[in-house]
């Protein structure tokens, strides 16, 4: 079977709060996109999977452990398992990240 994400025709903001879909929920594999207006930000926190962070669109700040990464469009952050991760939208910037998670083993 064949799944096709059209992320342009995902990607929805919100003013208020980050706009969160989840694109794909499956034991071996789950992906999130994530819309965040300027400033917005998702707070350093631990997952028991590994994580990759792909910057879709914008430009933001990626925290990695005690790593703050500069990044911007089609850029991807890897992050092991239990180690604290989050990102935020640069002052002025849009930022569309795509998070997949997978188990570990």
């Amino acid at each position: 079977m064949v799944e096709v994400l059209d992320l342009k025709k995902l990607m929805k903001f919100n003013s208020d709060k980050i706009s969160r879909e989840m694109l794909s929920d499956k034991p071996e594999m789950r992906i999130a996109l994530m819309c965040l207006e300027a400033g917005q930000e998702v707070s350093p926190h631990k997952a028991p999977m590994r994580l990759m962070m792909y910057c879709v669109e914008g430009k933001g700040v990626f925290i990695v452990g005690d790593e703050e990464i500069e990044a911007d469009e089609k850029t991807a952050i890897l992050c092991d398992p239990m180690v604290p991760h989050g990102f935020k939208a640069s002052k002025g910037e849009k930022l569309i990240v795509m998070a997949v998670v997978t188990p570990v083993d």
